[in-house]
Formats: C-alpha cells, sequence, structure tokens
C-alpha cells in the first residue's frame, strides 16, 4: 500500500498526547489511504481505535516515521476501540491479532466493541488455529499469550479507564448498524473525540463541547449532488455532510476539527470527495481551524 505524501504534525501539545491518523480511507479500495484506523498514545501507550485494512502496517510506516510508541509492527498495540462492525473498520482485526504477535507482542489483545465482537473474535482465533498451534509448538515457539484476545461488548457510558485515559463510549447513529459507538478520550492534556460513521447527534454534541481535537466523518455536498437518489438517501441516513459538520463543529467549537473517513458512498471511481472542495465547504459555515487528514498524520 502506497503513501504520497510524508507524515506531518499539524499541531503540537505540551503534553504527551498524540492523535495518529494510521487510515482515513472508506469502503472504496484507495491505494492511498488505509482503513479507518486512529491511535491515541498518551505517555507512550497505544490506543487504537478502528482496525480497517492496513492497520498494522501503516502502524509500521508510523514506527518508522517517528512514532516509536506503537513499535515495530505495532507490537505495543495491546489496547483497541472499535465503532461498528462493517467491514471496512474491521478488515484489519486478524492483522491486529496475530502479525504483532510474530513482530514480538507477548500480552494478549483487548478489544472493546459492539455486540458481534466476542463472536467475531472467536471464529477468527478458530480461523487461524492452524497457524497459531504451528507458531506456538513449532519451530517459532511463540508464546500463546501473545495471540490471546480479551473481547468486551460495551454499552454507553465509561468503557476503559487507566493512569492515563479515560474512555466514555456513546451512541453514534450509521444506518442499519444499530450497535455504533463514538468515543471521548479524556487524557491528562486533552480531550478527544473521535465520531466513528454516524449522522449528526445530540449525543456527540454532549459529549464534544470545547474538546481538544474532534475527528469526525464527512462527506461533501459536491460529490453528494452527483450519486443516484438512493444513494444520496443512504448518506442522509448513515453520514455526515460538510455543512452538518460546521453545524457541530460551530456547537461544540472544537480545538482542531479533523475531518477523516471522507464518504464516497455510491460515488465509485469517478465520483471522489476532493478534500479541497470538502474543506471549503466546511469553511463557509464555520470559521475554526480544520483540516483533512491523511494516512500518517500525527495532531
Amino acid at each position: 500500500m502506497s503513501v504520497t505524501h510524508q507524515s506531518r504534525e499539524t499541531t503540537r501539545t505540551n503534553g504527551s498526547t498524540r492523535v495518529v491518523m494510521l487510515g482515513t480511507g472508506t469502503p472504496r479500495p484507495d491505494p492511498n489511504c488505509a482503513g479507518p484506523a486512529t491511535v491515541v498514545v498518551v505517555n507512550n501507550t497505544p490506543y487504537l481505535i478502528d482496525f480497517g485494512p492496513g492497520v498494522i502496517r501503516r502502524a509500521s510506516a508510523a514506527y518508522e516515521n517517528g512514532v516509536k510508541a506503537l513499535g515495530y509492527g505495532g507490537v505495543n498495540i495491546k489496547t483497541a476501540f472499535l465503532t461498528h462492525m462493517h467491514s471496512d473498520h474491521t478488515i484489519g482485526y486478524p492483522d491486529l491479532i496475530f502479525t504483532p504477535w510474530v513482530a514480538g507482542r507477548h500480552d494478549p489483545l483487548t478489544v472493546y466493541g459492539p455486540k458481534g465482537i466476542k463472536a467475531m473474535t472467536a471464529n477468527i482465533l478458530k480461523a487461524w488455529q492452524i497457524d497459531i498451534a504451528a507458531r506456538s509448538n513449532g519451530l517459532h515457539r511463540k508464546t500463546s499469550a501473545g495471540c490471546k484476545v480479551n473481547a468486551h461488548e460495551i454499552v454507553p457510558g465509561i468503557v476503559y479507564k487507566d493512569a492515563n485515559v479515560t474512555v466514555t463510549a456513546f451512541p453514534a447513529r450509521h444506518e442499519d448498524m444499530v450497535d455504533s459507538f463514538s468515543f471521548r478520550f479524556e487524557t491528562p492534556d486533552r480531550t478527544i473525540v473521535i465520531s466513528g460513521d454516524t449522522i449528526p447527534t445530540q449525543a456527540l454534541i454532549d459529549h464534544s463541547h470545547g474538546c481538544d481535537i474532534l475527528v469526525h466523518e464527512a462527506y461533501s455536498m459536491a460529490s453528494f449532488r452527483e450519486v443516484p437518489p438512493h444513494w444520496q438517501e443512504y448518506r442522509q441516513r448513515a453520514h455526515t455532510s460538510s455543512f452538518e459538520l460546521a453545524e457541530i463543529a460551530n456547537t461544540v467549537k472544537p480545538g482542531l476539527l479533523v475531518i477523516y473517513h471522507r464518504s464516497n458512498a455510491g460515488g465509485g471511481p469517478g465520483i471522489v470527495d476532493i478534500e479541497d472542495v470538502l474543506i471549503q465547504e466546511v469553511r463557509q459555515l464555520y470559521k475554526g481551524a480544520v483540516v483533512a487528514a491523511h494516512d500518517l498524520d500525527v495532531f
């Protein structure tokens, strides 16, 4: 998977919290965008949100770009959160389980996600049981703990807390994915909200007021006008438009608005959400700091 730009650190903080965009893509198989995957790094400890296609290759790229907290091959990623069960957010799950284990992770992975994550976890481990047995008992002699997964099915509220971070899950609304979540991360020096896939919700507004960084999906109205009516309806029922996102930002006033997962539902290869157009649309209504995220950006 190639990438056409260098990592850029758009904003800096006096504290230790960073947001690393491992993947900013959509179901569209863009070779320059890995699937959705975001890491919040606090005191050199990584917390992963979503695990789309290419997640661990991007983690290695981020490591080589200076984000050493991830470990090469993502070996230091031991805690992960999932917004919803769509395939573009979960196809990297076997990669997340097994590649860091092969690269040297010795501790189990802990995952917090919607209903279904336990069954998905069990089925992945079953599907790879021959590989697990070979690496555990053969010449590799990998410790079996490194490929174990503790999967937790969550409900709204505080779902995780340690010395670095308090993570609150709250409901998202994403059409047929009834059990979907957004996440609020509170660290000693920053508050970060990650929308996942969602239409505008009051819950997101309630949990985002004054946050330092709001990472939010969006689609441009320019591309919306180019797709057939049934895809327009889907976008309106599953995603957030540029104008809606501007209204959200005007209400919650984040320190930085980061747009990722630029939805192209129904667009195909010829109708793409060009980031400059999307940013211009948001800026028509919102005058605060806003950027379009790329893979490997650090904020």
